[in-house]
């Protein structure tokens, strides 16, 4: 059992908030006060007395993240944090505590890297684990992921989706990936193929005003994720 002990208003309400959308067997006491008997873990603020159990310190404008780390000790977690990104136009975010999910994302790309960021911000030693496929998005995000990268064979991580389960595969996956060792790299330099070349030039045409194509070094900065396709119509233009 979790134990909040606080005297902090809106740690406590955001830990107990937390805590029952988790829906986790916790109780309060005092600060410093004698836990009962089954407690296992104590979440308290930065300057509260703790009980003499396993303890947490928690940022009270970020109770989440406290009470995440609180259910990895409940439920024996190594605690470290492991974030899965499928990637692709909408990739799919996991971050795990241990071998727990705490928590799932699905952004657009240019999202990934400020979310990651954030979940990994206060983790001891962190990693970030990325399917290989959507090779030129996937590089995109590594490239601007600031914590150590491992790229990992996605094959087979998208799960079969049942009824009513449509739009999770990409955050399953990430899951899936989360969970399978990679290899460590520091960046992934990818060769756009001529093929993607030319479906970037097709994408340019069918979004134009008056079907024109955006010529093949524009389309090489979109494919490097330093342009959009709007972008790259507007400076052809």
């Amino acid at each position: 059992m979790i134990v909040v002990a606080t005297d902090d208003f809106e740690l406590y309400y955001g830990a107990v908030e937390a805590l029952r959308d988790r829906d986790v067997r916790f109780t309060t006491v005092e600060p410093g006060a004698e836990p009962p008997d089954d407690a296992r873990v104590a979440l308290v603020g930065p300057e509260d007395e703790h009980p003499e159990v396993a303890t947490v310190r928690a940022d009270p404008a970020d109770p989440r993240r406290a009470v995440e780390a609180a259910v990895g000790v409940l439920r024996g977690d190594d605690g470290r944090t492991v974030v899965g990104v499928d990637p692709g136009e909408r990739p799919g975010v996991a971050v795990l505590s241990g071998d727990t999910v705490v928590a799932a994302f699905q952004l657009p790309a240019d999202e990934v890297a400020d979310r990651v960021a954030e979940e990994v911000a206060d983790a001891a030693d962190p990693l970030v684990r990325i399917g290989d496929g959507a090779r030129l998005r996937g590089a995109k995000i590594v490239d601007d992921i600031d914590a150590p990268v491992e790229l990992v064979d996605e094959t087979a991580t998208t799960p079969h989706l049942g009824a009513g389960a449509r739009g999770m595969g990409d955050v399953l996956a990430a899951v899936n990936i989360a969970r399978r060792e990679g290899d460590r790299i520091e960046e992934r330099d990818v060769e756009p193929t001529a093929g993607e070349i030319q479906l970037i030039k097709n994408r340019s045409r069918e979004r134009s005003e008056n079907d024109r194509a955006i010529d093949e070094e524009l389309a090489r900065r979109v494919a490097a994720g330093e342009l959009t396709v709007a972008e790259a119509l507007e400076r052809h233009r």
